[in-house]
């Protein structure tokens, strides 16, 4: 089984704070995530000054301000930008970013970036699909609120714009912060996989890390998840997001399931074999048996433990003569 790519999405839970940028970043690192990933956008080219909040984000502030004043304060400049992807490399972890807006697009190639993130809100943004799949690098697609056919489309568009088909992978993602979980589907990432091809990972927008877990039993390659230093501090997206020693379990736990999902071949493993002739039976006397007599369900019986005949012989005992004498709980021989 293929390792698991796990990205901890800081996305704006840094509150436009480069200092509470890079306590992310650490957390990522200590809890082992392959990446971290922010959002990059230019809040004046990504919404109208009109731009409506959605009601999670209207929980956050009410509408104390326009979706435009919230993300004003939420945005990183090219500093920070070079300054994060300077202090990823420091600790050893994938700087990442999903870019919102053409500008963002190239603000990220022009820093190097060779993987590149779409967030679902740009799955029918043509001009902006086009641009990333000019790059040819790897692409990362959500797909939330999205229907199979705008999965086809969206696919087509960065496939004709130059990315190569395996060089895709097309996430499951619900955008409800936080997801209900009957809304999950995580069956719907099997369709995806089988419809088009593909690869597929899960961006999981639910309470908790059982169902990023669940999505990695089924063949999940990527696991994006939200994650925050503290969900107390202000933020739209803070409630939804794991805290450090959260992401550090659902890290674990990945790794976890990986392993157990093993290789698919069924055979004795290694740590049972000393049990087999202690829990398995064998065929042995039901009560003492004399030298000729005839063996049959009335003077044997089956016990632990498996270190004479294998039940599995019955019928080719049964009715056999026994050679010597036998007794009580004496494995069989013929």
């Amino acid at each position: 089984m293929p390792k698991v790519f796990i990205i901890a999405e800081a996305g704006v839970n840094h509150n436009g704070s480069l200092r509470i940028a890079k306590r992310m970043v650490d957390a990522a690192a200590a809890a082992g995530a392959d990446a971290v990933k922010f959002q990059s956008f230019n809040a004046e080219s990504l919404v109208t000054k009109n731009a409506p909040k959605t009601a999670y984000q209207n929980k956050f502030n009410g509408n104390k301000e326009s979706q435009l004043e919230m993300l004003k304060k939420l945005q990183l400049d090219l500093n920070a930008h070079r300054e994060l992807i300077r202090y990823c490399q420091i600790k050893k972890i994938i700087f990442l970013s999903s870019p919102f807006d053409l500008e963002s697009i190239d603000l990220l190639a022009g820093l190097g970036l060779r993987i590149f993130k779409i967030p679902s809100g740009e799955i029918t943004n043509l001009p902006y699909l086009r641009k990333i799949g000019s790059l040819r690098g790897e692409i990362l697609m959500s797909t939330g609120m999205a229907n199979l056919k705008e999965i086809k489309d969206a696919l087509n568009i960065l496939i004709k714009s130059g990315t190569k088909k395996k060089n895709i992978t097309v996430l499951h993602c619900n955008t409800e912060y936080p997801t209900p979980i009957e809304d999950a589907n995580l069956r719907a990432m099997l369709t995806i996989g089988h419809k088009f091809d593909v690869k597929t990972g899960y961006s999981d927008h639910t309470l908790g890390i059982e169902v990023a877990l669940a999505a990695v039993a089924l063949g999940a390659s990527v696991i994006e998840k939200h994650f925050t230093l503290d969900r107390k501090m202000s933020g739209p997206d803070q409630k939804a997001s794991l805290g450090p020693q959260e992401l550090r379990a659902m890290v674990r736990a990945i790794k976890n399931v990986e392993t157990a999902m093993g290789n698919g071949i069924k055979k004795l493993s290694d740590s049972e074999a000393k049990n087999i002739s202690i829990v398995r039976k064998s065929i042995v006397a039901l009560r003492d048996i004399k030298k000729q007599e005839i063996f049959s369900g009335a003077n044997l019986t089956v016990k632990r433990p498996g270190i004479g005949l294998s039940p599995m012989l019955w019928d080719k005992v049964i009715g056999k003569t026994a050679k010597r004498d036998f007794l009580k709980d004496e494995k069989i021989s013929i």
